[in-house]
């Protein structure tokens, strides 16, 4: 029971850890760094249940947060790319909008 307690509490460590170096970057988190603060945080979580088990609860805690951070980092990064490429698209969907809207006045002018 001990054991288990203690991966608990390095869990929570570790996730008050993440969220406050987190705080410290002074801006908002791009979704990027929200996939890596969050695959981390339950890399650490995970890490530390299952190595509770063997009795190396720190170690499966930075294990786990270490490929945690990882695949958060690789999903968040997609994540991100999809909406810049969203965000691009309706820039140019909006200066098309845009060219159509000049070019019907200039129509109706020639009328």
């Amino acid at each position: 029971m001990k054991g288990k307690r203690m991966g608990y509490v390095t869990a929570a460590v570790a996730l008050a850890a993440i969220v406050g170096l987190s705080a410290c970057a002074g801006g908002p988190l791009s979704t990027r760094e929200k996939g890596t603060l969050g695959g981390a945080a339950l890399g650490a979580g995970t890490g530390a249940i299952i190595g509770s088990t063997t009795g190396h609860t720190k170690e499966g805690a930075l294990i786990g947060a270490g490929i945690g951070a990882l695949g958060g980092a690789a999903v968040g990064d997609q994540v991100q790319g999809q909406q810049n490429r969203q965000v691009e698209t309706q820039q140019e969907l909006e200066e098309q909008r845009r060219e159509i809207e000049r070019q019907r006045r200039e129509i109706e002018e020639l009328k």
